[in-house]
């Protein structure tokens, strides 16, 4: 069983049992932890660290009804308030299959202790833990949902779009995956404006209003969207 880093070997218990709670198990499984569950929420835990995968309407109520030495939650929204800790990896989960080598981890404790577990249970799976103070989270839960969440939307918008050119949403999600990576990997390697290219970087208004006028035709009540996305995209490229 690996040895967390507040120095003492400790069992983990995992409560929910949503998509984040199952892939959390199952990789702290692999890593050497013990771990209890996923259990239900009218489970009892039985280890002496606790971590509640729930919806953070619920985090309160649940933790109340928690004994255990440490409590933490896997929100990145809710602060910890009276739990121990916080846990929040930055990562899209799908399935109990994720993998959370290499991604960062948000973490949070009330105490010295507290926090020295979370960053132990962030290391033991591969992540890069970083504190983040609770006044702050709510932006930095903001900034994983733009990463993340809108760009599923943004992919969705441009599934609707190529169909109205005839490409079934398969071939299209095939097909722009590619330049969707490299675009990322630009981002992430160049930064916003040397990664951006297309015609509204080069000014080019004659098809930026030729693809507004497809937009208007193929799914009209893209087109405010749209035109917000233009005018940001205006200022990123001056």
């Amino acid at each position: 069983m690996t040895q967390l880093a507040n120095s003492a070997c400790r069992r983990l218990t995992i409560v929910g049992k949503g998509r984040l709670g199952g892939a959390l198990a199952a990789a702290f499984a692999r890593a050497g932890i013990e771990v209890e569950g996923p259990l239900g929420r009218g489970q009892a835990p039985t280890a002496d660290v606790v971590l509640l995968c729930i919806p953070d309407g619920e985090i309160a109520n649940a933790a109340a009804g928690v004994d255990a030495a440490f409590v933490g939650h896997t929100s990145g929204a809710t602060p910890i308030g009276s739990l121990d800790f916080g846990l929040h990896p930055l990562q899209s989960v799908t399935g109990p299959e994720t993998s959370f080598e290499g991604c960062g981890c948000a973490i949070a404790g009330s105490r010295p202790e507290a926090l020295e577990l979370a960053r132990g249970l962030a290391l033991a799976l591969g992540m890069e833990p970083f504190v983040i103070d609770d006044d702050a989270r709510a932006a930095y839960h903001a900034s994983a949902s733009i990463a993340s969440n809108f760009l599923v939307t943004l992919e969705w918008m441009a599934e609707r779009v190529a169909a109205a050119a005839g490409i079934e949403a398969a071939d299209a999600r095939r097909m722009l995956a590619p330049l969707v990576r490299q675009t990322v990997d630009n981002w992430e390697h160049l930064g916003p404006k040397a990664a951006l290219t297309g015609p509204v970087a080069r000014g080019d208004e004659v098809t930026v209003a030729r693809q507004r006028k497809a937009i208007e035709a193929a799914a009209p009540d893209l087109v405010p969207l749209f035109d917000a996305l233009v005018q940001q995209t205006r200022e990123v490229a001056a």
